[in-house]
């Protein structure tokens, strides 16, 4: 028998819909079937959608910034992201310059973890880095690390990694199964701005898309040139993407995975100019509505979305000046309902398998028997305005945003976190140790 039937559903299966029951046994989807089956429990999702669960490849949850932590710890975050259908986040140790210093970030982002209600990953994340690449890349597969961030910039706090040293690892990655994430600005063209006094509404023009573009491009041979896995977190233009589809189009998706995050889809650099325009200040910072249009209209050339959530309390952020000021915007209760709102089911995947396959999160992101019951139950029809959260942030980006799509209850492993927009507190997530990654 039957831990849970899922009955009268439209599931979302490899890219189709069908009209099917989803049965569940100890955490697994254990069969699908036209045919009520004997379960213990039913749930009855007559006229819903049923999703695989969401998998968010970019938060940041309890980032220390040493005066700044952002707003949400790993167990509001996980909350709220339940609410958004988010089953699954990989977040970030903090930056290391040595294999021994990756174990204890490791160890440390562990232990603030063990609250959440969902399950995670971690990106290993490193800066200027002093152990050789292979040292490094061998720590990160031993803790379940398959993934390194770095950054071309920051070079002024220590932070930036160098070409030569992102070149050793780009050419190892298959060999190790590891994949490079790439926070990608033009350090060089940053330093000739960053010593001024920045106002908030001049954001964009000090961090202008050419930063994004040079470096992007630079990276994409690299890439191409070593036959690398290599991932490109929160692109913000639709210029840089156009150049990509341009000159690398036979790579992407191959060799370069490019992630965007909703605020880019959403906003434009104008909000900069606004009273409240402060709120909305991250790195990198928002486009043009010339560039938004462009990365709307190559919606098709980005792989994954990522929230990038990372948000602070209004007095935190309530500067006219953005040196010093924290940066980053909440987003992971709201991210599928305004992408939905726009690109309806073609972004499913964006949020779902495809995070799964190229950040090797085993058995998660499709409903498929034998893999982790990770489920969204959604309501493709019901049309609402967002107005309250449940982030610990004091300030919602997107309220009064009319969206379409609404989640009903969200399952993590057989389990209900959300159901009918309920909270169950007492479901706890595991950390989740990847393995070998190629694509």
């Amino acid at each position: 028998m039957f831990d849970l039937g899922i009955i009268n559903g439209t599931l979302y299966i490899s890219g189709k819909f069908l009209k099917a029951n989803v049965y569940i046994k100890n955490g697994k989807i254990s069969d699908i079937s036209k045919s009520q089956l004997e379960a213990k429990k039913y749930y009855d999702i007559s006229g819903k959608y049923l999703l695989p669960g969401f998998i968010d490849p970019h938060v940041h949850f309890h980032l220390d910034l040493g005066k700044y932590i952002s707003a949400d710890d790993f167990y509001s975050g996980s909350i709220s992201g339940a609410y958004g259908g988010i089953t699954t986040y990989i977040d970030f140790l903090d930056p290391v310059r040595t294999a021994e210093e990756l174990e204890k970030a490791f160890e440390y982002r562990l232990n603030l973890a063990k609250n959440s209600l969902t399950d995670y990953a971690f990106h290993a994340t490193i800066a200027n880095p002093i152990d050789e690449p292979e040292k490094i890349l061998r720590k990160a597969k031993k803790l379940g690390l398959s993934s390194i961030k770095l950054f071309t910039t920051y070079s002024s706090s220590s932070r930036r990694t160098y070409d030569g040293y992102i070149a050793e690892l780009l050419e190892k990655t298959k060999q190790y199964g590891v994949v490079i994430s790439i926070h990608a600005e033009n350090d060089e063209i940053i330093k000739k701005y960053e010593k001024n006094e920045i106002k908030v509404k001049d954001h964009s023009k000090y961090r202008p898309t050419i930063i994004e573009l040079s470096e992007v491009i630079k990276l994409a041979e690299m890439a191409e040139y070593y036959n690398a896995q290599l991932y490109i977190v929160h692109l913000t233009s639709g210029k840089t993407l156009n150049e990509l589809k341009k000159k690398f189009k036979h790579i992407l998706g191959k060799n370069l995975i490019i992630e965007s995050c909703p605020h880019y889809f959403y906003f434009t650099d104008d909000i900069y100019n606004t009273e409240k325009g402060y709120l909305y200040t991250m790195t990198p910072p928002l486009r043009s509505k010339k560039e938004q249009k462009m990365l709307i209209e190559n919606i098709d050339y980005i792989h994954t979305i990522g929230t990038d959530h990372c948000p602070f309390n209004i007095e935190e952020k309530k500067k006219d000046i953005v040196n010093g000021m924290p940066m980053g915007i909440g987003g992971v209760e709201f991210s599928f309902v305004l992408m939905y709102s726009l690109f309806r089911n073609k972004i499913i995947d964006k949020f779902t398998k495809n995070v799964a396959d190229y950040y090797g999160l085993k058995n998660k992101g499709e409903i498929l028997p034998s893999y982790d019951a990770d489920l969204v139950v959604f309501d493709p029809n019901k049309e609402w305005v967002i107005k309250e959260h449940h982030s610990k942030s004091d300030y919602i980006p997107y309220k009064g945003f009319k969206v379409k799509g609404k989640i009903v209850s969200t399952i993590s492993k057989g389990k209900f976190v959300i159901k009918d927009g309920v909270l169950n507190k007492k479901i706890k997530g595991s950390y989740i140790k990847r393995g070998e990654i190629i694509w």
